[in-house]
């Protein structure tokens, strides 16, 4: 890419505005079209189009706030703001799958007519319109953005969303059967589903502070303490995930070491190398753990040397 120096969130935010424009207009014009030719399948897609341009509309507010720099307040910034944005579009997602599922089983029972041609030429343009939006989404994922990801499986589920409805007016056209309508319309929610399925169980894993799926934390302590033999014991192990970053804060009881900042130094690399997570925060000590909480996280019990730490 041209401008591969500048920093990745600028090129984000034009790729997301341009595909927001022109998911937003193109969901216009697919309400209009399927409200002209009679389509559940034609409005199913423009549902997706619009939690498409929300998601779009979220993502860029989020590398927006993403931008604004930590505070005394808010010492992560805003990048929490992000998953939210996240969370509430899956539920946007879900909600307009069961609207299109109950409007599908209403035309089963009374079936509906539906202009075929008209809805060819929409559901053609909406898939072009898809196509662009994905691909300029797609040249921007190599950052590992979950909003950019969430925006880009949209379009996608709207591309299938698309290719649907120009399948069922390409039956219509040729044999006048009706009920493909809705029955593309289901498969259609269905494949929007899985996609909102996803995106809810990671937004809702980072609000509730859960590990990042790749660290498994009782793996890490077995590592650390083969990997650097000072290490007696890891307790108190936290991991959480801000925007995309990983945070950890750890205490670890080794022996004393001739030189205390080389060995945190050491801890703190094989934190980055092994887990990339770079921003951790150790507390090292001396003495056993003690206390209620020491194996609130621990493999072993812990020892019950009493000595008071915090």
């Amino acid at each position: 890419m041209a401008h591969s120096h500048a920093p990745a969130e600028g090129g984000n935010s034009r790729r997301l505005l341009l595909a927001f424009l022109i998911t937003a207009g193109f969901m216009v014009v697919e309400v209009i079209g399927g409200l002209i030719s009679g389509s559940l399948a034609l409005l199913a897609d423009a549902g997706h189009m619009l939690t498409d341009a929300a998601a779009l509309l979220f993502a860029l507010l989020a590398v927006h706030f993403a931008r604004r720099p930590p505070n005394a307040r808010h010492t992560f910034g805003w990048l929490r703001l992000t998953t939210l944005a996240a969370f509430i579009n899956a539920i946007a997602l879900v909600l307009i799958t069961v609207l299109i599922v109950w409007e599908a089983i209403q035309r089963f029972r009374t079936p509906q007519p539906v202009a075929g041609s008209t809805m060819m030429v929409i559901a053609v343009a909406g898939l072009v319109a898809n196509l662009l939006s994905f691909w300029i989404l797609h040249r921007g994922s190599e950052e590992k953005n979950l909003n950019v990801r969430a925006a880009a499986l949209h379009v996608m589920g709207d591309l299938l969303g698309s290719v649907g409805a120009i399948v069922a007016a390409v039956i219509i056209l040729l044999t006048g059967w009706t009920p493909i309508d809705p029955i593309l319309s289901v498969l259609v929610s269905c494949l929007v589903l899985r996609s909102a399925w996803s995106l809810l169980k990671e937004s809702v894993n980072e609000l509730l502070e859960g590990a990042p799926g790749s660290v498994d934390v009782a793996a890490l302590k077995r590592e650390i303490r083969r990997e650097i033999p000072e290490v007696r014991d890891v307790h108190h192990v936290h991991v959480w995930q801000v925007g995309e970053k990983p945070m950890m804060t750890l205490h670890v009881q080794v022996i004393p070491p001739h030189d205390h900042d080389g060995m945190l130094d050491k801890i703190h690399h094989f934190l980055e190398d092994r887990y990339h997570i770079a921003h951790a925060t150790v507390q090292m000590e001396y003495q056993p753990c003690s206390g209620p909480d020491c194996n609130i996280n621990s493999v072993e019990s812990g020892h019950a040397h009493h000595h008071h730490h915090h």
